[in-house]
Parts: structure tokens; sequence; C-alpha cells
């Protein structure tokens, strides 16, 4: 009887200990980035602004789910190269399903301390980043396209004999 009462205790500390998104999740997701053409520099920054990565094109990042303390981590990935109109593309973790597993195994610790201190209550689902950028001398050339006003005193003389009286 006495060994019996003492594995149903051991059983219900491990079960009360759980951290179910600890156990079965990643501590860190691969992220790959890469962008057409290749080569372009890359810099990531967290949420609090802090660059956490300076590359090239094509690279493979590790990047934590947790931001802190009950806080998703939340990266900016700035892909710029000369010549070329650079990209800014944000990644946001989100509450990771295992998370919820502490309720079922009733892993109160897991819940609200292990779990969210270790980062493993959340996920980043968007693991790849491809790029294209577009070359600038490409957008400048679209953009002559544009409708423009003008003040007749701004624009030079050549153009005058070409204007069109509008009644």
């Amino acid at each position: 009887m006495l060994f019996s009462s003492k594995i149903l205790v051991v059983a219900g500390l491990i079960t009360f200990s759980t951290s179910c998104a600890t156990i079965f999740s990643k501590a860190k997701y691969p992220v790959t980035i890469n962008s057409t053409p290749q080569g372009a520099d890359v810099t990531i920054t967290n949420r609090r602004g802090e660059q956490i990565f300076s590359g090239k094109t094509p690279n493979l990042i590790k990047l934590k789910p947790g931001g802190g303390y009950f806080t998703p981590a939340r990266y900016t990935i700035k892909i710029t190269k000369e010549g070329f109109t650079s990209k800014t593309v944000e990644l946001r973790a989100t509450i990771n399903g295992w998370y919820f597993g502490n309720f079922v195994l009733g892993g109160l610790i897991g819940l609200l301390i292990v779990d969210p201190a270790t980062g493993a209550m959340y996920k980043l689902k968007q693991l790849d980043v491809n790029e294209t950028l577009e070359s600038e001398t490409k957008t400048a050339a679209t953009q002559t396209h544009q409708l423009r006003i003008y003040d007749i005193n701004e624009i030079p003389e050549s153009w005058k004999s070409k204007l069109v009286a509008i009644k």
C-alpha cells in the first residue's frame, strides 16, 4: 500500500510539472532567407530593435520563438542590394498548440513558468523567406509613366510647344 502511494505521488508530481511545449517543440526554428538576385545583404532585428544577425543571401538562421516571458518573438528582416529596391519582411511567432497540452496533463508549472520562460509556448510558422528585388532602373522607368502636375513656370521651354489647352 505504501509503495503504490509513493508511485502515485511521483506520477502526480511528474504530471504537475510537465511542460508540454518545452518537451515537444523546438527551442530555435531554422529560417531560410533567400533573394533574387542572390548575394543581397540581410539584417535581422528583434522586437526591441536590436540587430541579431547580419549576412548575405542565401542563408539559414536559427531564430527563437520567444521574445521574453509571455512575449512572442517578432523579427524584422531587411534585404538590400545596391542597384535594387530593398524589401522588409516581418516574422511573428504565434501560440504553439503543444502549450495547451499543459491543461490536459495538468502541468501548472509548465503552463505558467517553464513554457513562457523558455519561449516554447510560441512557434514560428514562416520558415522560408524568398524575396525578389526589383532593379532600381526598372522602378525608375515605371515611375516615368505616372501622372504629374506641373506649374507652367516649372516646366522646360521645350515642353511648352507641346502643350494643349483644355477647355
